[in-house]
């Protein structure tokens, strides 16, 4: 039987927490790499966000999570 590309390729997801000052940032920065990623808010109060990456883009997110890190002082922890 022939699989849909759809079956084969799924969106990774990852939950976030974040300082909350910091959601629109996040959310800008991400999403400006076109088609790659989405930031959902979860929780506005408890800051967690939601970050859903396009099949074979995860590297990329990744990298640029880290560097948002490293580079920027952004509090991103993964839950």
């Amino acid at each position: 039987m022939k699989q849909h590309a759809c079956e084969i390729a799924r969106t990774i997801r990852r939950l976030y927490r974040v300082d909350r000052k910091d959601i629109a940032y996040l959310r800008t920065t991400l999403e400006s790499y076109d088609g790659m990623a989405v930031v959902s808010t979860i929780d506005q109060y408890d800051a967690r966000v939601e970050v859903a990456i396009a099949p074979g883009c995860e590297e990329i997110i990744f990298g640029l999570l880290d560097s948002l890190r490293s580079n920027e002082g952004l509090s991103i922890t993964e839950l």
